[in-house]
């Protein structure tokens, strides 16, 4: 990346105050990195700071549907840091059941989060990552439901299709200014979000559901690698974890057994 001789690469991460943000800012800071955590928890990003290295890490509070605070973070990011190498679009929270037992407000606050965020947070860092091409890049928190949807992940799908074709929309859209752009696509991850429950109505820890169904849960540390590889790969998506391969391979290959697996499923997960 084009950079000051010895200045540090820059990172601004979202949803960096615990989960897959916390363990993508472990792995860039041990690197070298110099990392900035957005979230709209203080303490969250005060435990991440905890974990890295003395001055090498900016905070800031800020909500990722809000436009306007968008471009206050990644200024005040960007001054502290010289400038930003690489945005990770990675906020994000789960929602699963039947559509019909959803709540509006549930609905409407998923949507904004996880595809409005991500579609704001590229609009903001667009700018920044051009003034650092060629070699900066948008990562982008996709996942295996972005893949073939399931049964209770209508709603969740929908926004991880949307984090999918934006990257792939992207990727042709900057290629002429240098800027790269990827998405981690991956299966349940070994994070806070699985000890909540995937909707109001529900009592049952998504955790619960996952080992019902027998389905892998992969740890954190593994998709911090595979964001390291991907920022510094050519790889447009990154699978991550047995279940993420899985459904990549049924749907190629198999598409005509997922369908009736899905519609033979019994309850759906969430």
């Amino acid at each position: 990346m084009d950079r000051t001789a010895g200045a540090a690469k820059a990172i601004f991460i979202t949803g960096g105050g615990s989960g897959i943000g916390r363990a993508v800012a472990r792995k860039f800071a041990a690197e070298g990195w110099f990392v900035g955590l957005g979230d709209i928890s203080e303490e969250g990003m005060g435990g991440t700071r905890a974990l890295l290295p003395e001055g090498r890490c900016f905070t800031v509070r800020f909500d990722v549907r809000d436009r306007g605070q968008w471009d206050e973070a990644l200024a005040a990011f960007a001054a502290e840091a010289g400038g930003i190498d690489v945005l990770f679009n990675n906020a994000g929270i789960p929602i699963g059941g039947a559509l019909a037992d959803l709540a509006p407000e549930e609905i409407e606050r998923v949507l904004d989060i996880n595809l409005k965020g991500v579609i704001f947070g590229a609009q903001a860092a667009y700018p920044w990552l051009k003034a650092r091409a060629p070699g900066s890049c948008l990562l982008n928190t996709a996942s295996a439901a972005g893949i073939y949807g399931v049964p209770g992940g209508a709603v969740y799908s929908a926004t991880k299709f949307g984090v999918r074709s934006i990257t792939e929309s992207l990727d042709g859209e900057w290629a002429a200014d240098g800027i790269a752009v990827r998405d981690l696509m991956p299966g349940f991850i070994e994070t806070p979000l699985l000890d909540i429950a995937p909707n109001r109505k529900s009592n049952e820890l998504i955790r619960d559901r996952v080992g019902t169904a027998g389905l892998e849960i992969t740890p954190v540390d593994v998709v911090a690698e595979a964001a390291w590889d991907a920022v510094h790969g050519e790889r447009l998506h990154t699978l991550v974890g047995k279940t993420a391969r899985s459904a990549q391979f049924a749907s190629r290959f198999l598409p005509g057994m997922l369908r009736r697996r899905n519609r033979t499923a019994g309850r759906p997960l969430g």
